[in-house]
């Protein structure tokens, strides 16, 4: 109804389609379609819950008339319209209740106009009128940026870590900061937080994705996507813990197709157990962001993980996040020993701020919109600065700092496979206490 993220062809919807409660009101309406050139065949019965129905497995005309008259919840139900109707439709509603607030609430909510009954065909007239004249305005052409799509995924090396955290503020942060429309994909189907953290209601679009690939187009992308914003829009899920999904991963590839298409950058909140699964989600990742931090399970997995990429995806450009590092206190790894083992540079050390995190939790805003002025939000704004360079031009960024991880040691093995972790560290641990 409104908003869209991208035309729709008006080639393949109909001109016109009414949805009323009796036939005093389709008799009202069926002269002034033939007059204006529609089919008076469009005029069902049934009124908006038919109208939901119908719209639900079938594309929107380009203008709808609904009729309220049965709606006990105007409002809400206009809501449950709009999340079947496609973009771009004119919708006109008609209802018995003469109330101004609902007037406004239901302008507000994305109809075109509110008809009070009974019908008089002058009334019909101007207001189909009023909507082709919605229809035939010129639209604001907006300047073509012809830059690459930007394609990131964000991979934590261990649970808890706040990879969720960082795909979330690196979302906001292209949509909101560098004005690109934003796809926030979180591959977390039973516990994903990218909703929650936006404080948004997940829907069911991305389960229904899952359960039925060939569902997945652009007109089932702009119907799951929830929007948190203009240029942010989230598709995320809480799928049932007592139900398993199981898929061979056609619906994932599939959906980022359509998002590629459909928007200017995708941000992929992937879990490792997904990497592992399903592979081919970073086939066509430009970046890559391994959130980790100073421990020394972390600093296994991230030599897993960078070896992985490294062998996987070869074309992807990986960052090194170390997040949630407490300033000041003793880390079980330091950040000198941690590159040494992985054998590169960290490119973007977070300070943790339990305070800051606390209050974006409370607020339901992600932590780079809450803490604008933090020290932890300007790593993260750093980060988004870089991604947006690496997405706009590649010489733009200086190659990654310090050496690659899995060098070749002599006979052709990967160091990391005849060396243990542990000594690759220069710190001793503590002896052990002496029986006493």
């Amino acid at each position: 109804m409104n908003a869209p993220w991208k035309p729709a062809s008006a080639s393949t919807r109909e001109p016109f389609a009414a949805y009323v409660c009796d036939e005093t009101t389709a008799e009202a309406i069926r002269p002034i379609a033939i007059e204006l050139g529609w089919s008076a065949d469009k005029v069902h019965k049934g009124g908006l819950r038919n109208a939901v129905q119908s719209l639900s497995v079938s594309a929107s005309p380009m203008i709808l008339f609904v009729d309220l008259a049965e709606s006990g919840d105007p409002l809400n139900d206009i809501n449950a319209l709009a999340e079947v109707c496609e973009p771009g439709t004119v919708v006109i509603a008609s209802g018995q209740v003469n109330d101004v607030r609902l007037y406004r609430d239901l302008v507000a909510s994305g109809i075109q106009d509110y008809l009070l009954k009974p019908l008089h065909p002058d009334m019909l007239r101007d207001a189909f009128a009023h909507a082709h004249a919605m229809l035939n305005a010129p639209k604001h052409a907006e300047a073509a940026v012809d830059r690459p799509h930007c394609s990131v995924v964000v991979i934590g090396t261990r649970g808890g870590v706040g990879a969720s955290t960082v795909a979330t503020s690196l979302a906001w942060l292209l949509a909101e900061k560098q004005g690109r429309a934003t796809a926030l994909l979180d591959l977390d189907v039973h516990f994903g937080t990218g909703a929650l953290a936006l404080d948004l209601e997940p829907g069911r679009g991305l389960t229904d994705a899952i359960e039925n690939p060939s569902r997945i187009d652009g007109l089932f992308i702009e119907r799951a996507m929830v929007k948190a914003s203009e240029k942010l829009a989230v598709l995320s899920a809480e799928a049932p813990i007592n139900s398993p999904l199981m898929t061979d991963g056609a619906a994932f590839y599939q959906l980022q197709e359509e998002m590629r298409a459909a928007f200017e950058c995708t941000v992929v909140d992937l879990p490792r157990g997904m990497l592992v699964q399903h592979p081919h989600l970073t086939a066509d990742a430009g970046v890559a962001v391994v959130v980790t931090e100073f421990t020394l399970a972390a600093a296994r997995d991230t030599i897993r993980l960078l070896s992985w990429m490294k062998s996987n995806a070869p074309q992807t450009r990986v960052l090194v996040l170390a997040n949630r590092v407490h300033p000041g206190a003793q880390l079980e790894i330091s950040r000198k020993d941690f590159e040494g083992s992985i054998e590169r540079k960290i490119d973007f050390v977070v300070p943790f701020d339990q305070k800051l995190a606390a209050q974006a939790a409370k607020l339901g805003k992600p932590l780079v919109e809450a803490g604008k002025n933090s020290k932890t939000v300007a790593a993260l704004v750093d980060l988004g600065t870089q991604i947006g360079l690496v997405s706009g031009d590649d010489d733009a960024v200086a190659p990654q700092p310090g050496g690659r991880p899995g060098k070749v040691a002599k006979g052709g093995k990967d160091a990391s496979a005849n060396t243990s972790l542990m000594a690759k560290f220069s710190f001793k641990l503590p002896a052990k206490r002496a029986k006493a």
